[in-house]
């Protein structure tokens, strides 16, 4: 499939793209100011019983108490009785009690919390609390599943409590590398345990891998067939990790060296520009709307300018079946969660409408999020849901990406009833990173040679004469009178 898995890091952040026959399919984004937190396991306190929501809030260390519902507290679900017990039974204010990020913090709203702790291995998940042993979904053969079972539950030491999961990267895998994962993961929980005796209230016990190393993973397949990386300090501490862990991984770790950067060299920039507008163009000429906001998202498709089906139900059909694998890429890239409504064009046939779901959920099929599709409503609107752990990319990327989170905008000549009086205008558009000032520096001069836009005015910034080129901040104030044009202050 030629899958190959781009790493890129700079002082600020780091991200990963894994590209298959040159197109990029996912995208992951971590920032070091605000790394994500599923996974992290801690020693909370709770601050707030609320017997009404059958909830809880938990104070983690964070600025905002985490969120603790009655169903993922796991003594409420495996009580000794019929009835679950009611929140007001289990917890108290003031209780401390360890805890696992099951969601990172979105918006407004805290990160979400289990009582139920899972510890990710390389080729298994254990579960401490439950004696359970899953197959991963992936696996689909019958035999192979309960063959994995069967060599799992051997390899458990005797007096183990707890289960495991197999992860699909485990179907080819040995007893011996079985074993060591199991051992690894046993040994790391009873650390965990011996921390959480002696740590204060809303201490950090647990940390999940960084970015980097969680590629190594989580992400890489047997299909993948290169893993590049442009740092020496961070490939180096990919590489010690692949050698502890994933040696199989060794051969195809690169470091890469070239002048040009990694994510221009694959095109990776130009994808994540295009992910980041509401219009997704087809190769047919037609055309998909991607509108996110804080309750849901909707998708929209057009057929646009392709007409060269041999009938107009044929055009729409073959746009519907084109939008479907592009919608379909577009949730990964975009990492779009919650409630999804796609809008396909009205197809009058139902062997169409069977053909675009069936090929739309063949395509979702290889997403690693949970995704659940309901098929086409009464309206004709196809009705999902992608579960929702981290942040979307728009969101990640600042509230000027994020509709949800876009600050007002004063246009010229019109007040803005958002803003006070004597507040000081907002940009229309802000780029504070500085290696992302670098590039769209970069980016003005190419684009200028291909006309597509022209430089008004670049001039020094007074704040910043003297600093070296690439930290020099850059701001674009907005679009240019001149069509086709912006004013770029440097």
């Amino acid at each position: 499939m030629n899958e190959q898995i781009l790493i890129n890091v700079t002082p600020q952040e780091t991200r990963v793209a894994v590209t298959e026959q040159g197109a990029v399919q996912e995208l992951h984004i971590e920032r070091d100011s605000s790394r994500g937190l599923v996974g992290n396991i801690y020693l909370g306190r709770v601050c707030r019983v609320l017997p009404g929501m059958q909830s809880a809030f938990v104070e983690i260390g964070l600025p905002r108490a985490a969120f603790l519902h009655v169903a993922d507290i796991w003594a409420a679900r495996n009580g000794n009785g019929p009835e679950q017990k009611p929140i007001e039974k289990i917890l108290s204010e003031g209780q401390t009690l360890l805890v696992q990020v099951v969601k990172d913090p979105i918006g407004s709203k805290g990160a979400r919390l289990s009582t139920q702790v899972s510890i990710a291995g390389r080729l298994l998940v254990y579960l401490p609390q439950d004696p359970h042993i899953g197959i991963s979904q992936r696996i689909e053969d019958e035999a192979e599943r309960e063959s994995l079972r069967e060599k799992v539950h051997a390899l458990i030491p005797p007096g183990e409590t707890g289960g495991f999961i197999v992860r699909t990267v485990a179907e080819a895998a040995t007893e011996a590398e079985l074993q060591a994962d199991i051992e690894y993961l046993i040994t790391l929980w009873k650390q965990i345990q011996l921390a959480a005796q002696k740590a204060a209230a809303q201490e950090l016990l647990y940390q999940d891998l960084s970015l980097a190393t969680r590629v190594l993973r989580d992400l890489v397949t047997d299909s993948t067939e290169r893993i590049i990386v442009d740092s020496r300090e961070t490939f180096a501490k990919v590489q010690e990790f692949a050698a502890r862990y994933t040696r199989q991984v060794l051969p195809i770790l690169e470091h890469y060296t070239g002048e040009r950067p990694l994510f221009d060299l694959f095109a990776v920039e130009e994808e994540i520009q295009k992910a980041l507008g509401r219009r997704v163009d087809l190769k047919s000429g037609g055309y998909v709307i991607v509108d996110q906001t804080e309750a849901l998202t909707t998708i929209d498709v057009n057929t646009g300018g392709f007409v060269s089906g041999r009938s107009f139900d044929d055009t729409i059909f073959k746009t519907n079946l084109e939008a479907a694998l592009s919608i379909a890429r577009q949730l990964r890239l975009r990492n779009l969660g919650g409630i999804i409504i796609v809008d396909f064009i009205d197809m009058d046939t139902q062997e169409h409408r069977d053909a675009v779901l069936a090929e739309f959920r063949k395509a979702l099929a290889r997403d690693r999020t949970r995704v659940t599709v309901n098929g086409f409503s009464q309206l004709g609107l196809v009705e999902m849901t992608r579960k929702r752990t981290r942040e979307s990319l728009a969101h990640v990327l600042g509230p000027a990406r994020d509709p949800a989170r876009r600050p007002p905008v004063q246009r010229e000549g019109i007040p803005h009833p958002r803003l006070a009086e004597g507040d000081r205008p907002l940009p229309r558009r802000g780029i504070r990173e500085p290696h992302a000032a670098h590039r769209l520096h970069r980016q003005a001069h190419l684009d200028a040679g291909r006309n597509r836009l022209h430089a008004r005015a670049i001039r020094r910034d007074p704040g910043v004469r003297g600093t070296d080129p690439g930290l020099r901040r850059c701001l674009v104030w907005g679009l240019s009178p001149v069509p086709g044009a912006f004013t770029i202050f440097l």
